[in-house]
């Protein structure tokens, strides 16, 4: 059996498979952030991590010998576990592997001005939620942690360092070392290289499962730990987006747009261009800073206690497309692309009289698809070309969110069997480690099966354009009232 792993930003979610690709167990656990006033600081514990990964392996084991409806045949024991995770999340660990300050997620946006410093040190663009801006701003406002750590670490390696007390930097494709970071960049910046492992590519065994951790996790000892690396990467494996043209929209607390591009494509900082995991392609993408946390929010927000998830969606039914000709900005955390701005807050336009909860409602769901046109069309604008799009995380599973983006983007949407794109690319990597693919993209091609496409409704088309339109003008009208509020402390002074 293959342990796959993923560490989401609100749980630890975990499969046991077997080598034909069949699950026979899938579980969670909640990771709970840590609550501040700074709207733009995001931290987790650490721990929790680790927690949850220990919790969740007997309950798995345990699933999977109960579970008759699988495929015949008895459950073997674990004999691999791969681990990916989200980021770019940075911990500070010490020499023994602890972590000396809470896990700083990838929605953290506090480390402005030492993303300036990194940027112009480093001759690149840096957005403040990369790792290098992260690591400096520990050198320059937390010292004393700064001093004792031994090794900054991602996510999934510091899952995978807990389990071998092996330390590696995961990197998904030559040419991300920019992007994760670099010897020159470090030294430009007066960092210490001691505290950034080596780098270790995806799909190889980081170490084995010590006796120290087989006993602390209930895994056997010495099996392979195989590096998953980043989520957004691994999922693009899990979708097969493997292919030019297709795009993998990873939906969740906030939302991925990966496109598969054959060739070169311009330098433009509105959009992220890396190596994709596959080569020689390139990976275009483009992160929506709160998509699947926009929708929680306002559920909340409005009221809606009883935490009916199915009923939310049933009262955006009841709403003709459109929402009543009102618009919501999901800037609640800044945006990304491909804005860029850390400053951007969110907002309805277009309030009145006859609008309720039922129309903001639709709107904030909207406003999820029409933050991914704005991605897919910056892409197309600068010559990437998305033929197909495949979804994946916890929203895939909702047919109304799938048809309302079918319908924004214009584009079809394909669902996966396998929801969970994280886990299923996890097993891919881990397959190939094993030997029993000779590359990641043959693993996907062989496993990776599309189960439901949801086509645009045409009829739709003429609304959409002219509400998208209202939706980017709506940014650019407001922009410097959010850099005036940015700029506004509680007390109305300016900071």
């Amino acid at each position: 059996m293959i342990l796959a792993v993923d560490i989401g930003t609100t749980s630890v979610k975990a499969a046991l498979f077997d080598r034909k690709g069949d699950c026979f167990a899938l579980d969670s656990r909640a990771v709970e952030p840590i609550a501040s006033p700074d709207p733009v600081a995001h931290e987790v514990r650490a721990e929790s991590w680790t927690e949850g990964l220990a919790a969740l392996v007997p309950a798995l084991i345990h699933a999977a010998h109960d579970n008759i409806a699988r495929p015949a045949g008895s459950v073997g024991p674990i004999e691999c576990i791969v681990v990916s995770g989200n980021g770019p999340t940075l911990v500070p660990v010490d020499a023994a592997g602890k972590p000396l300050a809470p896990a700083v997620t990838w929605m953290d946006r506090r480390a402005v001005e030492e993303a300036a410093m990194a940027g112009k040190a480093a001759g690149r663009f840096l957005d403040p939620t990369y790792n290098l801006p992260k690591a400096l701003r520990f050198m320059r406002r937390r010292p004393d942690i700064y001093e004792r750590t031994a090794h900054f670490s991602s996510c999934p390696e510091y899952v995978c360092g807990s389990l071998t007390d092996e330390w590696r930097s995961f990197l998904p494709a030559e040419g991300f070392q920019p992007i994760i970071w670099d010897d020159a960049s470090i030294r430009a910046l007066g960092l210490d290289a001691a505290k950034f492992p080596p780098f270790i590519r995806l799909g190889k065994v980081v170490g084995k499962v010590t006796a120290r951790a087989s006993e602390a996790f209930g895994l056997p000892e010495g099996i392979p730990v195989v590096s998953g690396g980043p989520d957004f990467v691994v999922s693009l494996i899990g979708t097969a987006t493997t292919r030019p043209g297709r795009a993998c929209d990873r939906a969740g607390t906030s939302e991925g747009i990966n496109l598969c591009h054959a060739g070169s494509f311009p330098d433009d900082t509105r959009l992220l261009v890396m190596p994709h995991v596959i080569e020689p392609h390139l990976n275009v993408s483009g992160v929506i800073s709160t998509s699947g946390k926009a929708v929680s929010w306002f559920r909340k927000a409005s009221g809606d206690i009883a935490g009916d998830y199915e009923g939310f969606f049933e009262e955006v039914c009841q709403v003709e497309p459109g929402a009543g000709r009102l618009l919501f900005l999901p800037y609640l955390s800044g945006e990304r692309a491909p804005l860029w701005d850390p400053d951007a807050r969110g907002s309805f336009v277009g309030l009145t009289l006859n609008h309720g909860r039922a129309q903001m409602a639709r709107a904030v769901v909207e406003s999820t698809a029409f933050a991914m046109r704005d991605v897919i069309d910056t892409m197309e604008s600068l010559g990437g070309h998305v033929s197909e799009m495949r979804v994946t995380g916890n929203p895939a599973r909702n047919p109304v969110w799938n048809q309302i983006k079918a319908d924004i983007t214009g584009r079809p949407l394909e669902v996966p069997r396998f929801p969970h794109a994280e886990l299923m690319g996890d097993l891919c990597l881990a397959l190939t480690a094993l030997g029993e693919y000779p590359d990641p993209a043959a693993a996907a091609e062989s496993l990776v099966v599309m189960e439901r496409v949801h086509e645009p409704d045409i009829s739709l088309r003429a609304l959409y354009d002219n509400l998208f339109g209202l939706y980017r003008e709506s940014y650019r009208s407001l922009k410097h009232v959010f850099a005036g509020l940015a700029g506004t402390g509680a007390d109305g002074r300016a900071r």
